[in-house]
């Protein structure tokens, strides 16, 4: 159930892209009943229906950042992006481009790529007031998800902050990103492993008309974060309870592969068990704490900590509250 929820787009991110068109005064249920939306989306959506819906509002607003920039990105933009960065010959160099494509075509916000303790950060600055969080998640995504497809790798994203307060979906900008998040904050930022700039891009443009027949709903599941050998491991993992996971070696051996080959493919997907691990307990978690009566003691043994405190820390780092206010908050919202 958890790997289909995780290609699963949330409705409050839906009500978020359909606000575009609100607050222009344009209808939203023609362009719903288009993508086979029903007026009122109260459930999840599949990432193929989000794309299906991204690329109909922009086409109606002939800006592919929803009207949040400084200025409309006119349709075609994304695809130029993806023709500037296609030949950079470094992670590093790309990133950089497109940040130079989007400060032109957007001119607000402007982002600048900073290195700093062993991290690559995306810094976004506005001109003015903090925008919504809906409008950086936006840049996110589309930065985010060209670079991961130039490596052919999906990039761990270890902090996403905002400028903007903490929206009532706060939840959901958390389980979306899989890394600790934070509002109200001087500026917007991404980060990542700052090593990861090195990596060689070796893309054709033939693959590159191959990924654009696919966006934007590639990009909204974060590439490449259910293929792979992380994902084997990921099933293996869900198929059950963590207090019964095996250790690294137990599970190479079952997998029937040594330690170090198994540790390696990992990290040339950006991943590593405890990583893997940590992404399986912190929805579970949710998943138990919105839909059960479960005590949070409970609930810290069946995710096979030994002690609540220690699962306490574990869900403050994913979600930047404790288990008993993500709860209470979740609960008064429906």
């Amino acid at each position: 159930m958890a790997e289909i929820e995780r290609r699963m787009i949330a409705p409050a991110f839906v009500e978020e892209a359909l606000d575009s068109l609100r607050r222009l005064d344009k209808p939203t249920e023609p362009i719903l009943a288009r993508v086979g939306l029903s007026p009122r989306v109260d459930q999840p959506v599949s990432a193929e229906t989000y794309g299906a819906l991204w690329l109909a509002i922009a086409a109606e607003l002939d800006d592919e950042f929803f009207g949040m920039g400084g200025r409309p990105m006119s349709s075609g933009s994304f695809t130029l992006l993806c023709h500037s960065v296609l030949h950079a010959p470094t992670l590093g160099q790309a990133l950089r481009r497109a940040l130079r494509f989007l400060d032109v075509v957007l001119d607000d916000p402007r982002g600048q790529l900073v290195i700093r303790d062993g991290l690559a950060e995306v810094e976004l600055r506005d001109a003015g007031s903090p925008r919504s969080a809906f409008a950086y998640r936006t840049y996110w995504i589309i930065l985010h998800g060209i670079t991961c497809w130039l490596v052919g790798r999906r990039i761990p994203i270890r902090l996403v902050d905002f400028r903007c307060p903490e929206p009532k979906q706060g939840a959901d900008y958390r389980l979306f990103f899989g890394a600790p998040v934070r509002f109200s904050q001087p500026i917007s930022r991404l980060g990542f492993d700052s090593a990861l700039l090195g990596l060689p891009i070796s893309r054709s443009d033939q693959a590159l008309k191959q990924f654009l027949r696919g966006a934007p709903a590639n990009i909204l599941v974060r590439y490449r974060y259910d293929a792979g050998i992380a994902a084997a491991v990921r099933r293996r993992l869900s198929q059950t309870t963590p207090a019964l996971w095996l250790n690294f070696a137990s599970l190479a051996a079952e997998m029937r592969m040594p330690p170090s080959t198994l540790r390696h493919r990992l990290h040339d997907e950006g991943q590593s068990y405890a990583a893997i691990k940590d992404e399986i307990r912190r929805d579970l978690a949710a998943e138990l704490l919105l839909n059960t009566s479960k005590t949070i003691s409970e609930i810290a043994v069946q995710l096979g900590y030994s002690e609540p405190s220690a699962f306490f820390r574990a869900f403050r780092k994913w979600m930047g509250k404790s288990p008993e206010t993500f709860r209470w908050e979740e609960a008064d919202s429906t």
